[in-house]
């Protein structure tokens, strides 16, 4: 029997007879009666609650199985009743052939072709060339623009380099 059971025991002994002698004792009779004390109202759903906080139950215990299973809940059903804001952001990127390569310095080269970008002037072109280069890297700003020909003097490419904002 532990303390923490609160449990009281009586002892209670019948003897034969109102004058006992040693011979008499032999006779007696032990009744041992365990009552439980009263225990406090809610007691058992802390200790409950505390077991499983403190992750006191065994491997292979129905307690143990409970526990892994609302952990696996959660992690599988959170994100349909929690809105966690880590879905990306939905761009529409053109269909442009569009070549990324380091330019040796820590940025980025971007080789657009030159029949995904229309526009006569600079400002259309510019304009044109975010369109299809943010959706790849996000908000930036053209800091260069080359042209690339062919042999008879067509535009077949535009190299751009940018810079994150």
């Amino acid at each position: 029997m532990s303390n923490s059971d609160c449990v009281k025991a009586i002892y209670t002994v019948e003897l034969d007879g109102l004058n006992p002698e040693p011979a008499e004792v032999n006779s007696a009779q032990a009744n041992v009666t365990l009552v439980a004390a009263p225990k406090p109202a809610g007691i058992g759903i802390w200790r409950t609650v505390r077991d499983y906080i403190l992750w006191s139950h065994e491997r292979g215990t129905i307690q143990y199985d409970v526990m892994v299973t609302l952990i696996l809940l959660f992690v599988f059903l959170s994100p349909y009743w929690i809105n966690f804001k880590d879905k990306p952001v939905e761009h529409n990127p053109r269909h442009a052939g569009a070549v990324v390569l380091p330019d040796g310095q820590g940025g980025l080269i971007y080789e657009i072709e030159a029949s995904a970008v229309s526009g006569k002037d600079d400002a259309a072109r510019q304009s044109a060339l975010l369109q299809i280069i943010e959706p790849i890297s996000g908000e930036v700003s053209i800091t260069k623009v080359e042209t690339v020909q062919d042999g008879k003097g067509r535009v077949q490419r535009y190299r751009v380099w940018a810079a994150k904002e």
